[in-house]
């Protein structure tokens, strides 16, 4: 059963049985919007679902039973951004802020505390009250990634490495720039330097086998988790995947599709493989 978690920012569920230290993490599918931001906010409610990587959390969910840990976000990517620093503070949407080093992600609105959902829709009139966006922060944003840190560190301790899949969806439309056919699936690894190539290797095999297009490191290479947490040299190892919500949603209408449950069974047993990849030889086993 999950762990109950404060502010209700996550749900961390753990397998009968950890020993691989794999850890599947969803920061953009948490659905729990609060009354008071709803209140405050231009958007309806479909609107504001659009900046989630909704549903993720379900297809995640089978790692449970192969040996694996979720951590999967409850509070919404337009309330706090988890896949964000929280110094990355934008001065066009929080009053009181200074600004800082120019920042792609800031300068769209796409802050820790974002100004906008996808489309560059504004999420409210006017800036959010500096200390409103501090207690955000504090409220959710630092509980999430304490149970994060604690858990790589438990990895590492109880099984001698941690890996961390950090898994997230991207909207059609992200991929329409590509000169080549696009990929269902993009895994980032900052260019090699958030996990070991064999894991990352190992974790595209288990996609291929499946007979998913997939791509590395670009459009998407990985944001502040895989920078913070990714540290191969310690033991410490982050890929992360994106899926092309089209695959499995209405992206439209922020619901599952006709094709939902197939995609999840295929998806789910890639996890179930990816979970495994902490076991003892996996590592040579993958290099070989």
């Amino acid at each position: 059963m999950p762990d109950p978690s404060p502010y209700a920012t996550f749900d961390l569920t753990r397998p009968e049985d950890w020993r691989g230290g794999v850890i599947f993490a969803s920061p953009h599918s948490g659905r729990d919007y609060p009354g008071w931001f709803l209140a405050e906010s231009r958007l309806d409610p479909v609107q504001l679902r659009s900046s989630e990587d909704a549903f993720v959390d379900r297809l995640i969910a089978p790692a449970v039973a192969a040996g694996a840990v979720t951590l999967a976000a409850r509070i919404p990517r337009a309330v706090v951004d988890l896949n964000r620093s929280a110094e990355d503070l934008d001065p066009a949407a929080i009053s009181g802020i200074a600004p800082r080093r120019p920042d792609p992600r800031i300068l769209s609105g796409l802050g820790v505390i974002p100004r906008v959902v996808s489309h560059g829709c504004p999420i409210r009139h006017g800036k959010l009250p500096e200390p409103e966006a501090r207690r955000r922060i504090d409220a959710y944003w630092r509980p999430y990634h304490a149970a994060l840190a604690a858990l790589m560190d438990e990895a590492v301790a109880r099984c001698g490495r941690a890996i961390l899949i950090d898994v997230h969806s991207m909207p059609r439309e992200a991929l329409s720039h590509l000169n080549a056919p696009p990929p269902d699936i993009v895994l980032g690894d900052r260019n090699g330097v958030s996990a070991d190539p064999w894991l990352t290797a190992a974790v595209a095999g288990a996609l291929d086998e499946a007979g998913f297009a997939v791509r590395r490191n670009s459009p998407f290479a990985g944001a502040h988790i895989a920078a913070a947490y990714g540290r191969p040299a310690r033991g410490r190892h982050v890929v992360q995947i994106e899926i092309d919500r089209s695959l499995y949603m209405d992206e439209a209408a922020i619901r599952p599709h006709d094709r939902f449950d197939a995609f999840a069974a295929r998806f789910g047993a890639v996890v179930a493989r990816m979970a495994r990849l902490g076991d003892p030889g996996q590592a040579r086993i993958a290099a070989e």
